[in-house]
């Protein structure tokens, strides 16, 4: 078959077709932005002996402006690739990206797929990094931990919350914004929040130190897992409105190793990736049932209006930071 019709293939033989093709083709090319790529390759290659990987790594951003140079040059190296949304929207408005049916997407919700025409998607969540309330246990009393958005203007916080003043930054406004409005969040400059130039990770190592109290601007993974955390009395929190930092799985519309590619894919989405996911790399999964509501910041939107979005919520979060 060819890949359009192997992508939207339905039948109860599928998993095995595509393991007898990804077996003759030997292996693939998988373009990632995920630091634990060696860990995921590794409990693939344990399920589906025969079918090696070769890994590119790179910043999503790279990743994009990599697969765009090659497919002007005619170069289809890269088979599959999962990063977060942005770099693969302009893959996906240029249509570098094969639609594709899994049988594993029933289980996930719908703003989880990003949905091609058909009941195709164009890409589908595999793993999620969630943005609240990071804090330490031993800086911050329990009694003022907030709850709700409105909390966080309680005078108990001011002067005790850092921020990262990154694309993680940005989105945690937009979610505020989208859930009480841009007002509410000019009034948290009156709390004084300190910015910090640093990658969430950088962030989360000083709420682990003890140096930041508190922060609206945390990734789960960054702070809980122990890996992380090295045991440290920290903690997180969901606010009623939660920004998700996605990763979504996509196949090339042309690749190479077309079988390995959405065995691949099917993989990440089966119960056994997102138990890898959960178990191993201590990310959360959109098809986890959960009591807040849960936002994707660049659903729906074209790679210029998430551009321009995203571009205020940092200049405003900016705006907020105590200098």
């Amino acid at each position: 078959m060819a890949l359009a019709d192997l992508a939207k293939y339905r039948g109860a033989d599928r998993e095995k077709i595509l393991y007898e093709g990804a077996k003759k083709e030997g292996s693939f090319v998988w373009y990632t932005s995920l630091v634990p790529h060696k860990e995921i390759s590794k409990v693939f290659m344990t399920k589906y002996p025969g079918v090696s990987i070769d890994i590119y790594r790179a910043d999503g951003v790279i990743l994009s402006n990599r697969i765009s140079s090659e497919h002007q040059a005619r170069r289809y190296i890269m088979d599959t690739i999962e990063t977060t949304p942005p770099p693969l929207m302009p893959l996906r408005d240029n249509k570098m990206l094969m639609p594709y049916y899994s049988p594993h997407l029933v289980n996930y919700p719908e703003i989880a797929k990003e949905k091609a025409d058909g009941d195709l998607v164009w890409w589908s969540t595999d793993r999620e990094s969630l943005i609240g309330v990071g804090y330490n246990k031993n800086n911050f009393p329990a009694a003022d931990l907030p709850k709700r958005f409105d909390d966080l203007l309680k005078p108990a916080l001011k002067g005790k919350m850092g921020t990262a003043n990154n694309e993680t930054g940005a989105r945690a406004i937009g979610g505020m914004i989208k859930a009480k409005g841009e007002e509410y969040v000019r009034r948290l400059k009156d709390q004084e929040p300190r910015p910090f130039a640093s990658t969430a990770a950088g962030l989360a190592d000083m709420i682990i130190t003890g140096e930041v109290p508190i922060s609206f601007t945390m990734v789960q993974t960054n702070l809980t897992q122990p890996a992380a955390s090295r045991g440290a009395p920290v903690g997180w929190l969901p606010m009623e409105l939660v920004p998700v930092n996605a990763g979504g799985a996509a196949v090339s519309a042309n690749a190479p190793h077309p079988h390995a590619a959405l065995l691949f894919v099917d993989f990440l989405l089966s119960p056994d990736g997102q138990k890898m996911y959960a178990d191993k790399l201590f990310y959360t999964s959109a098809t986890r049932k959960v009591s807040y509501e849960k936002w994707y910041p660049d659903k729906g939107l074209t790679t210029a209006e998430y551009e321009e979005r995203a571009d205020k919520w940092l200049k405003l979060l900016r705006e907020i930071s105590r200098k």
